[in-house]
């Protein structure tokens, strides 16, 4: 997420409690936060990029064992997918992976087939994840989408729902809409949760590097780092909470 953009809207449907309009190459936008949903250069490469490179996921999956992702933002359902498609190639036999995103209007099957169907390197995940999804959407979806994954939805304000789960994570991807059109995402309190449902030792990526939500970050007690972002963007954040002492 983070272009916004006012093309012309040329086709809309409702979701959840915002209208969902549709661009060029079926690429979903939020007239709520006036933003798209992925990045336009390329929505898949940008989760390879920022999420799944950032926190160093295919070096953390060859150990094995059991591995937690949180995601501010499940959106389309993007990242879910490849990171889904990558974790079928790396994982051990005796692995498990478990996403879990907070996603306060979920998309109904249809948007989500729609949205993904211009990436024929997830089709199969999409054809899954869309077999799956229920009609209405709400409270916490748990799909056990593989023998070795499995997928929760948890349909709420994040910081609500963060404050109301023991779980932790080893990795987050922070995907909200851009800090500019959608600062609750990215608030003092929500930061401090994440990092509170973090192992130590766990990580972050995002594309934004908006100062705030750098020292929103070091705030909640993050060590936080630059790298070049994605497609020409000069700089995202990434990180780690540190190991107790």
């Amino acid at each position: 997420m983070g272009d916004a953009d006012h093309k012309h809207e040329a086709d809309a449907s409702e979701t959840g409690a915002n209208a969902l309009v549709w661009h060029e190459n079926d690429m979903p936008f939020s007239p709520a936060f006036q933003d798209h949903f992925y990045s336009k250069a390329d929505g898949r490469a940008e989760c390879g990029h920022v999420f799944i490179a950032a926190n160093c996921l295919p070096e953390r999956w060859h150990a094995g064992g059991s591995f937690s992702i949180g995601e501010l933002g499940f959106g389309t359902g993007l990242n879910f997918c490849e990171t889904w498609r990558q974790w079928k190639t790396l994982r051990r036999p005796d692995a498990h992976l478990s996403f879990t995103s907070f996603e306060r209007f979920p998309m109904k099957a249809d948007e989500i087939a729609r949205a993904l169907s211009r990436w024929p390197e997830i089709a199969d995940e999409r054809d899954a994840l869309v077999s799956c999804w229920p009609d209405a959407p709400h409270s916490a979806i748990t799909i056990d989408i593989d023998r070795q994954t499995r997928l929760i939805v948890r349909c709420d304000d994040a910081l609500t729902a963060l404050r109301s789960t023991h779980e932790q994570f080893d990795a987050w991807f922070l995907d909200g809409f851009a800090p500019s059109r959608n600062p609750e995402m990215w608030s003092t309190e929500l930061m401090q949760a994440v990092f509170d449902h973090t192992r130590p030792g766990g990580t972050f990526g995002t594309y934004t590097a908006a100062g705030f939500v750098r020292r929103n970050l070091q705030a909640a007690g993050f060590s936080v780092g630059r790298r070049p972002g994605f497609a020409g963007k000069r700089e995202m954040l990434c990180g780690y909470r540190p190991q107790t002492p």
